[in-house]
Order: structure tokens, then C-alpha cells, then sequence
């Protein structure tokens, strides 16, 4: 755009410039073979570079750009509203032209003269032959290289060609680098400040271009591919065979060959070329040729290399890639820190193919299956680590599975994984599936994956079918199988069914379930998803987290519960519970219990964000906490276009109002109360868009704090304590207008309580009062009695403490108003529901007791705190405890007992099973009733390690000095221990180094026994027997003496007659075996009695002959006839000691013979002889004499017999 004007309207332009800008007006002459270039990118009405001409520089031409001629001479005018220094640019554009040997001009300079008051640009663009190459020799400083800007206002840039932006050099003044190397087409620039001084910069020179040679190697499983982008600078590559030279300008490809020199007819081909290089490895079931993945380290080293590893594979085989350094995987968009990045692809038998992206530095180990490419973009300069490549046969997974009965496994192949197969049984019976395969048999089957990490392959759904169609489901508490596939992704299904007229109900225990966007996933990947097949298809209730306000689902009809929880998560289900829920004709209905505190809950239609089903209505049941207020806000939704009825929102209150509302009426707010929302469809034109709700239901408290002004002054000694004990973080307690967690009113004085949505469950209410005793007159006797409290307290009375505080030479003494007191010790526990807790001043535990015991008082030495505790202390108006006041004791504590002598019992020491306080000295008093002794047990002792002084346990009775034990701590006490009356227990603990000092003693009492008159009478009864023993004596012996009178004797033939008082023995029958019969043959002896002769002929003859010291059986006389002896007439007197017995009285029938084995003595009375006629025994050797006598011989000094001589 040009400009021009007369004198008078250009003094008029000056003027305006003068007075608005910045002026310049020169003269300059450009040199011949310059182009010189003004410009600037303001607009011309703000910045304008004008040429001045004609009669006394009359004439103007004002342009935003202008071209000077070389050697004419132009005036120039520069007018601009900005600073002219930095508003225009000035280029001075020169040409070298070069031969193959010199370039004209030699010389580089820069016309300084030209415009230097500003900014200026000097390029020189370099013209030469092919395969020539132009020297620029640096005339001054040397340069750098560098990417920043410099600092002295000289910028030098090199642009290898004007079309390609790649190959750009940026220098400063001041480096190592003295000459430049360019090909045909770079642009050599100097950019200088103004003002600046610019002299002579390089010098020229043109020579024929070398290039750059290098040997290479390839192997015949490697191909190599050195190829040049046509917009990259010139450079060829030729591969040189002895003088045979094959030449291209933009590829090379290299495989097989060995040491072939490769020529660039560039010096630096590394800027212009890349490297690809294309190796095979080829594997079997068990090995790889190569078995590494690796390439010459030294080989296109400083080229950008991108590296390819083919590895085919047969089928059922896996492969390993192991990296030395590990891999590490990337996203997409992700880039190695080191530039060197690792793609691996494998391609499935479908064709398909899986990428992903890996960079060094990790721990991934990579087992692949099927073709495998591994790529590897390396960056110049970089070294590639070499990694191993293994095979081996696809050994692939097996499992055993045993459903549970009634559920189906169902196990899919995700698209687009590699190969695998799933098998059921084992060969030869193996049968396999690609996609999927379904398990219904509830018995245990093996299942074989062919790929080592199915989990990555497959997922599984878990279903089971439950039949509601009956009032009640056939399982209630529903879990899901945690034992199957448990690295596998899952989805757990429940398809359940109902009469079409119900809902099954689905109840989920604490914390509940929330409602989540659909396709959205919970935060601990278990995600629960709810739907209902109507008649009109398939509606999606929602979405589900665990930890929410909806406990309860009642899907319509028929539905299905699904869980879905990723491989690498630990199975943490919800037990849910189903039932079959009431007739109902809503999609669904959710029961929501809003939380306490300032919440909101949003909650969104079926199908959202899609259409909800027309001509049907979904309800939500809200349980809203009282003292709350509840806001509905509609978020998001969209009204369709009804053809039949409306759409319409109505409320319902427990109260039965009904609100009917719009979707864009004002929904309700700041209500409260339990309602019920149900939301109905109307038929709506399919064709547009449907029904959609998100909304959400706030709710806060509604501000009506229970007030409470407690006033003790008037209650002497009583204060309050209030605290929060539950877990309600919006229970708000206020004391005097000041919130606090712990609310204490001191006594004797007033406080103003507030008490903002705090359940009576989650505040505790304690009391005491302090008695104190200082002297005589206030050291009176006094009951434990609970004063009445502040009636607008609103919680109940949980405990209260009477605080007893007495001078140090009195006793607190506690007595129960029903008598007794029993300790709570393990085995006799309180059962009732007064609870007592005594402990000292510092709140050292004494013990906790009851009423009804044996304890009738306990006295401690200091002060006493006494807490009660009852479920309800408005219905106990009775005294607790007696409290009295005596002198002081030398115990810390001194129980009185009076035991039980019903049943055993039971005393433990102070604070059991914690210890004694150190250097606490405590006594029982036990009274032992008349006629009674007590029997003492250690059942549990625990005794301490003494830093100082020693335990000790001391049993004395009572008015004696004597101790029945005394024990320390290193001396084992008596398990058992009797006391026969009234006595005390003592038990002083040391100070304690490690351990502690405490005692159980069980107690029994037994009635006392008279020993003495037992004892007495024993005597008289032994010496009562004594004399009968004396008389019996007495008589058995003078009845001896007379039968030894009347004794007869008995002929034996061929034998010695010899009387009964002759002592032929010398042993006694008691120490000889003289009187055992070997055998008495009955027959011979009582033959004439059988009348058969005959019988004894029949006899062994092994009876015959002489016997030692017995007797032979008789086998008949051996003289011719035997000596008749004739017996005297049996005397009266001796009836009584007959021998024989009657036929009558023996054994019938008699035997033959009868063996004898044993006869204690010669007066052995056998019922088998008879006694009306006497057969002796006889034998061929001497007569032996035979006393029959019923009584016993008396010893008698040893005879000597002709035998023994």
C-alpha cells in the first residue's frame, strides 16, 4: 500500500508524525549484489517506512515494507508511534556462488553502513555445485554452539536447507568452533543490536565433498534398512563392492554381508539418516536361536536406531523375555526419562494384536504367548542392553472347582487376549473351549488353563438362581463363594424370581449402601448393580457402594444382584438378606435412612441417565432423624413428551398427607418427618427424549436445643459431671453458652446447659458428694443417700460417688444397711444390680461389692470413695451404705467376716487381681463359730520381687500370741492350713521391683468332731474282745487235753503198732505234706458195700508199690489173713467228734477213685468215708501209723523212727 502527497499535505503528515511518534530520516545506498529489506508489522497508520524523491524532496511513497535497489541511492523516512529501534527489521540478503574450487566472493563481509540505527539481519545463502561442499573459515573470535540467545547482540545461525526446518545451528561469539561446513542451499545469519560494529566475518572456500565412509557386518537373521527423509539435506549412500559402487539418495538395505564399506556424501550422515534394524529369532517348545535378543553395540552407534526382534513361536508355547534391568510399563502418552523406550506387540491366532509400551527400571517380567515383535527406539549415541529369550511348552494353570449346588460358573475369554483355551478334565477325556465354558456340576472338576496367567485372559461370573415364587426364598442370608477363582476378575449374579405381583426385598446390614452414577466404580472395586426384567425390557434400579444411607431394595418381579470385584482384590462382600417383600406395582422401591448431621444423599432414577420405562412409578421410603429437617433439590432432569396421563412427583407424610407435584414445581423444604417420594411416568412420544431425575435430599438439624438450668446451691456438696461417651460427632452440649466435650458444675453452684441432637445413649450422666469429716462434731455417723437432681436434666443418672475424707488418725468404717457385704471375685459375683465400687483417696481400687455377704464391715485407714451404680436410681430411695467414723487402725484395711458355714467362700486382697498398694498392710477378721474349724486355701498367689522390706502373710488366732504360719515372699506357703476357732489373717505387701503382692483364700468350715469319746470307746471295745479271745482260749485248750486221753490206735500189717501219742512226725502238719492222700480207691475201700469184686481188677497197677511220705492205695492184704481188731462201744462224750461220715451225707455215686491234692491237716473229715466199717490202707513196706483226729496236736518234741536210722 503506497502513499503519496504534495508538499503541502507532506508538511502537514510531519507535523501530525511530530507531534504523535518517533522520527528517522537517512540516505542509504545499498552495494551491488545486496538486497536490502525494511520492514515492519505495526500498521501503516502507526508505523510506516517512507522513500523521499523529486523537486527539493517534494514527494513521498510510505509503505509497511521496502526493497532497496542495490548502488541507487534512496532517502528514507521512518515515522512510527513505538520506539524505532525495536519497530522495524532490516534484512541484508547476500548470494555466494561457488565453484568445485573457490566461491566468489571470498569474503563474508557486512555493510555496516547501512541503517544502524536499527536492528539488521545479514544472511548469506551459499550457491554450489553438486557434491560440493563450501568452507566457512571464522575470521574472529570462534564460535559455540548454543540454544539460547546471546548475550553481546551477535546471534549466528545456520540453516542447513531453507525448505527443511530440522537442520538449524544456533552459535554464540566466544567458542572452539573455527570453521563451518555447508552444502548447497544453507543460509549462514548474523543477527546484530543496533549501533553494533560489524566487521569481516568468514571466509569462503569450495572443495568437491568427501562424505563419510564406514565398514559394516550384518548376519543373515538381520536386516538393516539406513533410509533418509527426501525433505532431510541431500546426502547419498553407496555401498562399495571392490570398484563396484550402488548408489541411492534416500535407502539403503543391508543383510548378510561382511565388512562392506557404506559411503555417506555427507560428513555427518547421522543428522539426515535412520537406522532400522530388523533381526528374526525363531523358537521351538524349548529353546530360541538366538537365545538373546542383541545387536553389534558399535554398529550406526551415533545414528537414531529403531531396533525390531521378530520372535515366532509354536503353538502351546510360552515365551520369556527377561530385561537385565527390568521393564516397567507406560501409557500411551508417557515417554522414557531416558529417550530408549521398548514396545512389545503380540499378535493372537485371530490376528489380532496387543501393544504395549515398556521403559527400563521396573519389575516387570514379561511372559508372552504367540508372535512376538519387541521394538526398540534408541536415541543417538544411546548403548542397547541385550535381553534373553526363552521358550518352554505352555504348562499352562490347572484348578479343581466345586461349585456350590444350584450355581453356575461360567468362565469367558476377553477379546483381543492372546491364546488360551480352558479344559475341563484331563487326557484323554480333555475337552477345551476357546471363548468360553460353563461348570453346573456341584462335584469337584478339574479345570486346565493353557496359558500360565489366565487371570489376565479371562474373567468369571459366578451365578446362582434363587426361586421365590413361594411366600419364602429358599436361602435368606445371601453370600458370595470367596473360595472360587480368586484372582480372577468376578462377577458374582443372583437371579432372582418372585409371582410377578411382589417384590423380593433385599435387606443390607450397617453402614448400608450408596448410590453411585451407572458404569461408575466404587472406591474398593466392589461394585454392586441392581436390575429388573419388566415386560417392557431390561431396567437397570442402580449402581451401589458399600457405606450409605439405603438399607433396603425391592426390585419388581424378577431381578438380578450382581457383584463385580477386579482379580487383584480381596473378596469383602455384603451379606445381604433376601426375602419375598409385599405385593407391589413400582419398578422398585429403596427404603433410605438419612444419617444424623448435616448431609446430602443424591439419588437418581432406573435407567438413569437414560429413559426411565413409561407408564410405571418408583418409590423411595425415607426415615429422616428426628429433630432434623429435610430439603428435596431437583439437579438434573428431563421432562418427556406425554401422549397419555402426566408426570407427577407425590409426597407422602406418615401423617397421609398427600402432596402431588410437577417436576418443576418447588420441591419440599426444611420439613420434617418420615415421608415416602414417588415419581410416575407418563406414556411418552419413544421418538424424543424421556423421563430422567437426579436429585438430592439434604438434611440438617433443625436448631431446638433441650435447655437445662442446674442449680446446687442448695444440694451441699454435690457437683455434676456430664460427658459425650458416644460416637455422634453432631451431639452438640453447651455450658453456659460455651460448647465442650465434657461438662463439669461444681458445687455450690448454677450453669446454663444446652444439649443440641444428643440421644440419651450418647451422653453419661454422673454425680458425687463430698463428706467431710474434721472433728467430734462433724465426724458423726451418716447413710449414702443420692439427693434429688434437676428434674430437666434430660439423660438418666448413670453413677454416684460419695467422697469421704476424714483427719489421719480416724477409720472410715462401712457398714450395709441389709446387713452384709459380699466382694465380686471370680466364682462369687455380684449378680445384683446394685453395684458398689470402693476405693481409697487416690482412687486405688478396694474392690467392688454387693449386699448379702459375709463382710459385716470393712475399716480403712484414709480417705474413701464409694461410687453406686444401678440401672434406675429414681426407683432406689434407700441408703446405700452406713458410714461411721472410729479411731485409727494400724491396717491400711481390716475386713470383719462372718462366715457362712453352708458353703465355702472366698476373700481377695485389696484391688485384686491388679495387687496391694505398696507397703499396704490389710487383716481379715474371721469368726470362726463354736463346734466349727475353719479350713484355709491359697487358690491364687502371686508374690512380688522386694526392692525393699518383704511380703508377708501372718495366721493368728485370736487372743493368741503365737502365729500358726508366718510367710514371705520367698518362702512357699502351706496350700492348706486348719484353724480351729476364731482367728485374723494379715498380709503386708514390701515395695515392689517387679510383680505384685495379691492373694485369693478360699475358706470352709466343717463342724468339729469329739475325738476323745470316740477314742475312749474304741478302747473299751478292745478290751471287751480281749477277754472273749482269753475265755475261747481257755476252753479249746482243756477240750484238747481230754480227747488226747480218749485216742485209740490202728493196726497196720507188717507195720509197728504205736499210740496216738507217740510223735512219730518230727514235722509239724502245718511245715510236712504227711497227711496228703496221692489218691483213696472208694472202690476197694467199700467194696464189700458195691457187691462187685470185679471192679478192682480193672485198676491201673500204678498205684502198686511203696510211697514216701504218703500214702499207697490199698491192693489188698498181702498175709493170708488179717488180724481182726475189735473197737470199743463209741463213749457219749465223743459224738461230737466222729470222723466219718454218714453214706448218707457223701457224695452219691461215688467214683471209682478220687485224687487228693491237698488236705490241710491229718483231722481232714472226708463226707466220701464211711463210718461203720474202716478200711486201712496197706502196702508191702512198713506199717506207717495214721491218726485221724479232728483236732490240732500240740508240737511235741521230734521222735526218732527206725526208718530215718
Amino acid at each position: 500500500m503506497r502513499l503519496f502527497a504534495s508538499g503541502a499535505l507532506l508538511g502537514l503528515l510531519f507535523v501530525t508524525f511530530i507531534d504523535s511518534s518517533e522520527c528517522l530520516q537517512t540516505a542509504v545506498v545499498p552495494n551491488k549484489g545486496l538486497t536490502v529489506t525494511v520492514s515492519t508489522v505495526l500498521p501503516l497508520d502507526q508505523c510506516a517506512v517512507c522513500t523521499i524523491s523529486g523537486v527539493n524532496d517534494t514527494q513521498t511513497s510510505c509503505n509497511s515494507s521496502l526493497t532497496l535497489v542495490p548502488e541507487e541511492e534512496v532517502k528514507l523516512l521512518f515515522n512510527c508511534s513505538q520506539p524505532i529501534e525495536q519497530a522495524y527489521t532490516v534484512t541484508i540478503a547476500q548470494t555466494i556462488e561457488c565453484t568445485k574450487d573457490a566461491c566468489n566472493p571470498t569474503m563474508l563481509e557486512a555493510q555496516t553502513s547501512i541503517l544502524p540505527e536499527l536492528s539488521r539481519t545479514f544472511t548469506w545463502e551459499l550457491k554450489a555445485p553438486e557434491k560440493t561442499l563450501v568452507g566457512l573459515d571464522i575470521l574472529r573470535q570462534g564460535l559455540m554452539e548454543t540454544s539460547q540467545p546471546c548475550t553481546d547482540g551477535f546471534q549466528y545461525l545456520v540453516v542447513i536447507s531453507k525448505t527443511n526446518t530440522k537442520g538449524r545451528t544456533q552459535y554464540c561469539p566466544g567458542g572452539s568452533e573455527t570453521s563451518l561446513d555447508a552444502p548447497n542451499g544453507a543460509v549462514v545469519s548474523l543477527q546484530v543490536k543496533p549501533k553494533a560494529l560489524v566487521e569481516s566475518l568468514f571466509q569462503a572456500s569450495a572443495a568437491p565433498r568427501k562424505g563419510r565412509t564406514m565398514v559394516v557386518s550384518v548376519d543373515s537373521r538381520t536386516t538393516v534398512v539406513v533410509s533418509r527423509d527426501p525433505e532431510e539435506p541431500e546426502c547419498e549412500v553407496c555401498s562399495v563392492v571392490g570398484s563396484t559402487r550402488d548408489c541411492s539418495p534416500t535407502e539403503k538395505t543391508l543383510t548378510n554381508v561382511e565388512k562392506l564399506s557404506l559411503e555417506f556424501s555427507c560428513l555427518k550422515p547421522q543428522d539426515v539418516y535412520r537406522v532400522t534394524m530388523k533381526k528374526k529369532i525363531e523358537c521351538t517348545q524349548s529353546s530360541c536361536t538366538p537365545a538373546a535378543g542383541e545387536v553389534n553395540p558399535d554398529i550406526f552407534k551415533d545414528f537414531q536406531r529403531s531396533l525390531t526382534w521378530d520372535i515366532s513361536l509354536p503353538e502351546r508355547t510360552v515365551l520369556t523375555l527377561d530385561f537385565p534391568g527390568g521393564l516397567k510399563e507406560m501409557s500411551g502418552a508417557e515417554k522414557c526419562q531416558d529417550g530408549q523406550q521398548y514396545s512389545v506387540s503380540t499378535t493372537n491366532s485371530e490376528g489380532k494384536v496387543k501393544t504395549n509400551s515398556y521403559c527400563e527400571g521396573g519389575t516387570v517380567s514379561l511372559h508372552l504367548l504367540g508372535a512376538t515383535t519387541v521394538t526398540a527406539e534408541v536415541p543417538t549415541g544411546s548403548e542397547v542392553d541385550s535381553f534373553t529369550v526363552k521358550a518352554a511348552p505352555r504348562g499352562g494353570r490347572m484348578m479343581s472347582v466345586m461349585p456350590d449346588p444350584g450355581t453356575i460358573v461360567i468362565i469367558s475369554r476377553l477379546p483381543g487376549e492372546p491364546d488360551c483355551e480352558v479344559c475341563i478334565d484331563k487326557e484323554p477325556n480333555q475337552k477345551c473351549k476357546s471363548t468360553h465354558l460353563r461348570l453346573e456340576d456341584p462335584h469337584n472338576t478339574t479345570v486346565e488353563f493353557t496359558c500360565p496367567q489366565p487371570q489376565d485372559v479371562f474373567i468369571v461370573e459366578i451365578n446362582r438362581e434363587i426361586d421365590c415364587k413361594d411366600i419364602s426364598c429358599s436361602g435368606n442370608v445371601v453370600q458370595a463363594e470367596s473360595l472360587l477363582f480368586p484372582d480372577f476378575n468376578r462377577t458374582f449374579t443372583w437371579d432372582v424370581t418372585v409371582v410377578s405381583t411382589r417384590v423380593f426385598q433385599l435387606d443390607f446390614p450397617e453402614p448400608g449402601m450408596r448410590q453411585i452414577p451407572n458404569q461408575e466404580t466404587c472406591p474398593d472395586e466392589h461394585t454392586y448393580s441392581i436390575i429388573t426384567y419388566l415386560r417392557a425390557g431390561l431396567t437397570t434400579i442402580g449402581t451401589f457402594c458399600k457405606g450409605g444411607p439405603v438399607t433396603t431394595i425391592l426390585p419388581r418381579r424378577k431381578g438380578r444382584m450382581s457383584l463385580q470385584v477386579p482379580g487383584d482384590r480381596k473378596l469383602d462382600p455384603v451379606d445381604f438378606k433376601l426375602s419375598v417383600g409385599p405385593v407391589s406395582d413400582m419398578v422398585a422401591i429403596l427404603k433410605v435412612n438419612l444419617p444424623r448431621g448435616m448431609s446430602d444423599t443424591d439419588l437418581i432414577t432406573a435407567n438413569y441417565p437414560s429413559d426411565f420405562p413409561d407408564n410405571q412409578q418408583m418409590q423411595w421410603d425415607f426415615t429422616v432423624p428426628g429433630m432434623y429437617n429435610y430439603t428435596i433439590q431437583f439437579r438434573d432432569h428431563t421432562a418427556p413428551e406425554c401422549l397419555n396421563k402426566i408426570v407427577e412427583v407425590e409426597y407422602q407424610k406418615e401423617t397421609k398427607k398427600v402432596t402431588k407435584l410437577t417436576l418443576t414445581d418447588s420441591q419440599p423444604q426444611h420439613e420434617q418427618g418420615n415421608f415416602k417420594m414417588v415419581l410416575r411416568n407418563c406414556e411418552t412420544n419413544t421418538t424424543l427424549q424421556g423421563l430422567t431425575l437426579n436429585y438430592r435430599v439434604s438434611v440438617m438439624r433443625s436448631g431446638h436445643p433441650v435447655l437445662c438450668a442446674v442449680n446446687l446451691t442448695e444440694r451441699q456438696g454435690v457437683s455434676l459431671q456430664i460427658e459425650k461417651v458416644g460416637s455422634d460427632p453432631y451431639c452438640e452440649m453447651s455450658v453456659n453458652s460455651k460448647v465442650e466435650n465434657k461438662i463439669n458444675v461444681a458445687a455450690g453452684t448454677k450453669a446454663s446447659l444446652s444439649f443440641l441432637d444428643c440421644p440419651n445413649e450418647d451422653v453419661r450422666l454422673t454425680a458425687s458428694k463430698a463428706i467431710e469429716c474434721k472433728d467430734e462434731t462433724s465426724c458423726s455417723a451418716t447413710q449414702l443417700t443420692v439427693p434429688k437432681l434437676d428434674s430437666c436434666l434430660p439423660m438418666p443418672l448413670h453413677s454416684f460417688t460419695w467422697h469421704l475424707k476424714i483427719p489421719q488418725d480416724r477409720t472410715v468404717d462401712l457398714v450395709s444397711p441389709k446387713g452384709s457385704l459380699r466382694q465380686s471375685l471370680p466364682g462369687q459375683e455380684c449378680n445384683e444390680s446394685v453395684s458398689l465400687r470402693v476405693a481409697e483417696g487416690d482412687g486405688f481400687s478396694v474392690g467392688d461389692f454387693c449386699y448379702n455377704g459375709i463382710l459385716q464391715k470393712v475399716q480403712v485407714h484414709g480417705n474413701v470413695s464409694v461410687t453406686a451404680t444401678v440401672p434406675d436410681f429414681s426407683k432406689t430411695m434407700e441408703p446405700f451404705l452406713n458410714v461411721s467414723f472410729s479411731q485409727e487402725i494400724p491396717e491400711t484395711i481390716i475386713y470383719r467376716v462372718s462366715p457362712d458355714v453352708s458353703s465355702p467362700f472366698l476373700l481377695a486382697s485389696p484391688n485384686w487381681p491388679l495387687g496391694m498398694r505398696s507397703s499396704a498392710t490389710v487383716s481379715w477378721i474371721v469368726n470362726v463359730p463354736s463346734q466349727h474349724v475353719a479350713h484355709m486355701q491359697f487358690v491364687n498367689l502371686s508374690q512380688p520381687k522386694c526392692s525393699d522390706s518383704h511380703t508377708s502373710i501372718k495366721v493368728k488366732m485370736l487372743g493368741d500370741e503365737e502365729e500358726i504360719m508366718s510367710r514371705r515372699e520367698d518362702e512357699k506357703a502351706e496350700d492348706t492350713l486348719m484353724v480351729p476357732r476364731s482367728f485374723y489373717l494379715n498380709m503386708s505387701n514390701c515395695k515392689p521391683e517387679e510383680g505384685h503382692f495379691g492373694a485369693v483364700t478360699k475358706i470352709v468350715l466343717q463342724k468339729k468332731s469329739n475325738l476323745l469319746a470316740i477314742l475312749l470307746g474304741l478302747a473299751g471295745a478292745l478290751l471287751l474282745l480281749l477277754t472273749v479271745l482269753a475265755i475261747v482260749c481257755f476252753v479249746t485248750k482243756k477240750k484238747k487235753k481230754d480227747k488226747l486221753a480218749e485216742e485209740s490206735s490202728i493196726y497196720i500189717g507188717k507195720g509197728n503198732i504205736f499210740r496216738p501219742s507217740d510223735r512219730h512226725f518230727t514235722k509239724t502238719r502245718a511245715d510236712n505234706d504227711s497227711h496228703v492222700y496221692a489218691s483213696i480207691d472208694e472202690a476197694i475201700m467199700y467194696g464189700h458195700l458195691l457187691g462187685d469184686s470185679s471192679y478192682a481188677d480193672s485198676m491201673q497197677d500204678h498205684f502198686n508199690g511203696v510211697q514216701v511220705d504218703s500214702y499207697n492205695t490199698f491192693t489188698g492184704p498181702t498175709d493170708p489173713g488179717l488180724p481182726v481188731i475189735k473197737e470199743p462201744d463209741h463213749e457219749p462224750e465223743l459224738e461230737r467228734f466222729k470222723t466219718f461220715l454218714d453214706p448218707s451225707e457223701s457224695f452219691i455215686p461215688s467214683r471209682p477213685r478220687t485224687p487228693i491234692d491237698r488236705q490241710d491237716s491229718l483231722g481232714f473229715q472226708d463226707r466220701r468215708m464211711l463210718d461203720n466199717e474202716l478200711y486201712t490202707f496197706k502196702s508191702t513196706g512198713d506199717i506207717n501209723p495214721i491218726r485221724l483226729s479232728g483236732v490240732d496236736m500240740d508240737p511235741q518234741p521230734p521222735t526218732i523212727l527206725e526208718d530215718s536210722l
